[in-house]
């Protein structure tokens, strides 16, 4: 628990004024998922990135997404060894612990297809062959809002297999001054020391593993994705492997508030980062905080 915090204070330290999103981040990192951080440029997105692989000690690799990427710029090729009388695969930059997919948007959807069994199954397969890729194994992706030029939205099947999605915002106007005065954050994150290594970060997704989650807890969770189903506000409800991801999500915020057990409040802490981008409005509902209407609608105890 300690490490964690440590984690948490070095994140703040470069991340300024936004404690809410990097708890949000480093909660979904233990969960075991991936995150899409959704802002216009120039917010910190890629900042809060490299901070948290350099505080997990994790190996990182940025991928600029462009729209004239191609599929085998992410997984890698299979190149043939004249020497060798062989193909070898030259590996692309899936083949890291955090890999940074920044303005994923801007990709192709056939590009933005190439990430999707890397990120559920956390491996690749290239000419029939499955290559492992290293674990933990996390994504974290930025998004351009799509009213910007030169976007592709993400399909349904895409945004599901990120846990979370993020906004950072701008910042307050006391925190915009301190971030003025300080300049460039890149010699700060580059000067972070590492607060937790593989081996602890693993343990403490063991930890998340293990925390306890009541059957008064699990039926408040099903409720919640009942009737975002029942109530017609949306073109579709959340399904179980959202609630799973949920689940996921609030044991990992309980273990950061120092308990082994889940409560209510964790589950609302988590809620809007984990469904809103799985929830689309149906034309007319008005609604623009799903995510919040329905913790608002679904009572903790029936």
């Amino acid at each position: 628990m300690h490490s964690l915090q440590a984690v948490l204070a070095a994140l703040d330290s470069v991340v300024l004024g936004k404690s809410a999103s990097t708890r949000l981040a480093l909660t979904g990192l233990l969960a075991g998922g991936h995150l899409l951080i959704e802002d216009v440029p120039g917010l910190g997105k890629t900042t809060l990135a490299h901070a948290l692989a350099r505080v997990l000690s994790l190996s990182f690799q940025r991928l600029q997404c462009t729209s004239d990427l191609l599929p085998a710029d992410v997984v890698g090729v299979n190149l043939f060894d004249a020497e060798r009388q062989q193909f070898v695969l030259r590996k692309g930059p899936v083949f890291t612990q955090l890999l940074l997919a920044d303005e994923l948007n801007r990709a192709s959807p056939r590009t933005q297809s190439a990430l999707l069994e890397a990120m559920e199954e956390r491996q690749v397969t290239l000419d029939g062959t499955t290559h492992a890729l290293p674990q933990p194994f996390f994504v974290i992706a930025t998004q351009n809002p799509l009213e910007q030029g030169g976007t592709f939205p993400l399909p349904e099947s895409q945004l599901d297999r990120f846990l979370m999605r993020l906004s950072l915002g701008y910042p307050s106007d006391e925190v915009e001054r301190a971030l003025l005065a300080a300049g460039d954050r890149r010699p700060a994150v580059a000067a972070l020391a590492s607060s937790m290594d593989g081996a602890g970060l693993l343990a403490a997704m063991e930890q998340v593993s293990q925390v306890r989650a009541s059957s008064e807890l699990i039926a408040y969770v099903q409720r919640l994705l009942a009737h975002s189903r029942q109530c017609g506000r949306f073109v579709a409800g959340l399904s179980p492997r959202a609630g799973l991801g949920l689940l996921r999500a609030a044991r990992a915020w309980a273990l950061l508030e120092g308990r082994d057990y889940v409560i209510p409040d964790d589950v609302q802490a988590v809620f809007c980062a984990v469904v809103e981008h799985r929830l689309q409005p149906v034309s007319g509902s008005g609604l623009t905080a799903p995510g919040r209407w329905l913790l608002d609608a679904v009572a903790v105890v029936p």
